[in-house]
């Protein structure tokens, strides 16, 4: 059976259809959507898949995004009865696919939610209304008849605490929600070519899995338990079923490579409080583009002795602040109480808050952990408002600041590192000297560049390196806009100077900076030889940099007489 709903013109669209005995899938597909989370820069949309399986009783496996609320309802009305569901399986309770539990429960108030206990005890916060449930543990069994006989993985912290797999024996289906899924919108169901996945599907480990690897490892060694696995039945994206074997083997080559890594951050929070998800996805984010692995905790489920460990692991400590009161005020204050406890003065610490209304105050904290004697790398992260674009670039600032500083001894023995000859010839590549501005919102963003060339004649195009740990590589995505300044010879030194600051996170690049607005919103330099206006079309990774390829909209020349300001270094393998 195969059903396509027509597409709006918000472009949302629902699509069902088999995918394997008693299975239907129920896919929303978010064709449009550019932003998810605050990591997220899509190219092509999203999806949000649901599934019915019917045995002898049926179960509903996740729901959808709260947008989809009349086309997901009435799409799963003209499927079922909704009141003949006995089961609905959420995977984890991120809004994307529990959005809309609530309305489930409304049409079929007799249904039975079936989840880790952490994600009952987050719906009877979300939901507002008594309902059956069934607290499922790794190895538990749910028999539908049939033969779909239901086994569930525990998977905490893909990408939330409370993830579970579900694995049907009778159709080999593993249903994984987050896990091995990708931001990919497109009407194939299946993963048939898998060149035009690669890039989605590492940038949503990256951003998702990655800070968790440990856990990834973990969850992937419950899996071995499993037969054969004949289709993996994602939240995101396409379904898994012609290179599963290949793209699993990925998250644990990925997951190995960071569980090793030199350098790790521990970041604790409370999960689902204020936005602490959020605000914690942006930290780990910055963090992560200096090569530092982050390992993610919630400070409500975890134990004092693993809080300790992962303490001992850690080179780096950041803590958002949980409620001083309610259920799991006394939790989290032993969890922060080990934290101080265990943490040493050769370990550096930042703090910020969830924005949850009841936040624990920053500062008693902060005071202790700078009696401990440990390095605070960025000041408190206050939060007062809703946070905005601002407030996230602040955070994954925060966040690069902290990674670079833990770094930093790397940092040097790898420009010491290359060959003598070798370090000097390759300092006679010369460049210019640029620097790029841009803006997107409430966010803005400079860098001094002089790994520039021009790249194409038709469309006019140019590619520029940036560093992965430079800030304004979030504001340099396909799509995205900017200018490109170039610096006039003789008349750059207070420019370079001034652009070559290290700013403290969230600061004004341009605060006593003469500029005025490109057409593309992004600021142009006064003092510029020249600018060039430009629209990223596609970014190319490399080891410790990024290719950007932009095609070039506009440009001017405001001292036609005058000559580039040029960049001879007398050693390659630093700036």
């Amino acid at each position: 059976m195969v059903a396509l709903v027509e597409r709006t013109q918000s472009k949302l669209t629902l699509q069902t259809l088999d995918i394997a005995a008693d299975t239907t899938a129920i896919r929303s597909l978010d064709w449009d959507r550019d932003r998810f989370d605050i990591e997220f820069e899509l190219q092509n949309g999203t999806t949000y898949n649901s599934f019915l399986i019917r045995g002898e009783k049926t179960a509903l496996v996740d729901t959808s995004h709260e947008k989809f609320r009349q086309l997901y309802l009435d799409q799963l009305t003209q499927l079922i009865d909704p009141r003949d569901i006995d089961y609905l399986i959420v995977s984890h309770t991120e809004p994307d696919h529990s959005g809309l539990i609530q309305d489930v429960l409304k049409l079929a108030p007799e249904i039975t939610i079936v989840g880790a206990k952490v994600a009952i005890q987050f719906l009877e916060d979300l939901v507002h209304q008594p309902f059956q449930r069934m607290m499922v543990k790794n190895g538990d069994r749910l028999d539908l008849g049939n033969g779909h006989e239901l086994e569930f993985v525990s998977a905490p912290n893909l990408h939330w605490p409370d993830t579970i797999l579900t694995y049907d024996h009778k159709t080999q289906t593993l249903y994984t929600c987050d896990v091995f899924g990708m931001h990919y919108c497109d009407d194939n169901i299946y993963d048939e070519v898998l060149e035009l996945l690669d890039a989605d599907y590492k940038l949503y480990y990256d951003c998702l899995m990655g800070p968790n690897a440990r856990s990834v490892l973990a969850a992937l060694k419950r899996m071995n338990d499993l037969p054969e696995i004949q289709t993996v039945a994602t939240g995101h994206g396409p379904l898994l079923r012609h290179h599963i074997p290949e793209l699993v083997g990925r998250y644990r080559e990925w997951s190995q490579a960071q569980a090793k890594a030199e350098t790790t951050v521990a970041l604790f929070y409370a999960a689902d409080y204020g936005y602490s998800n959020e605000l914690a996805q942006a930290i780990a984010h910055g963090v992560t583009k200096t090569g530092v692995a982050v390992e993610l905790v919630d400070l409500k489920f975890t134990d004092p002795q693993e809080v300790r460990e992962i303490v001992d692991l850690a080179s780096g400590i950041v803590i958002g602040m949980p409620p001083q009161t309610g259920e799991f005020a006394s939790v989290t204050h032993a969890a922060l109480s080990t934290i101080l406890a265990a943490a040493t003065s050769k370990q550096a610490i930042g703090l910020f808050e969830a924005g949850g209304g009841d936040d624990e105050s920053v500062y008693p904290l902060r005071n202790q952990f700078q009696e401990v004697g440990m390095k605070e790398v960025f000041p408190p992260i206050l939060i007062k408002e809703t946070p905005n674009a601002s407030i996230y670039q602040l955070c994954d600032e925060a966040g690069t600041d902290l990674g670079q500083w833990l770094t930093r001894d790397r940092s040097i023995k790898q420009m010491k590192s290359l060959d003598n000859d070798l370090d000097k010839a390759l300092g006679r590549l010369s460049g210019g000297l640029y620097i790029i501005t841009a803006k997107k919102g409430e966010a803005s963003s400079a860098m001094l560049a002089s790994w520039v060339a021009q790249a194409s004649y038709e469309p006019l195009g140019i590619t520029i390196a940036v560093a992965k740990d430079r800030a304004i590589e979030s504001l340099l995505h396909a799509g995205d806009r900017f200018v490109l300044n170039v610096l006039e010879e003789g008349n750059y030194q207070h420019l370079m100077k001034h652009f070559l600051k290290r700013f403290p996170p969230g600061a004004d690049r341009f605060a006593g900076v003469k500029t005025y607005p490109a057409g593309n919103g992004s600021p142009i330099l006064g003092d510029a030889l020249a600018y060039l206006e430009c629209e990223v079309v596609s970014r190319m990774e490399c080891t410790d940099h990024w290719i950007v390829y932009s095609t070039v909209e506009t440009g001017r020349v405001s001292k036609p007489g005058s000559l580039t300001a040029v960049h001879h270094r007398k050693v390659g393998n630093h700036y």
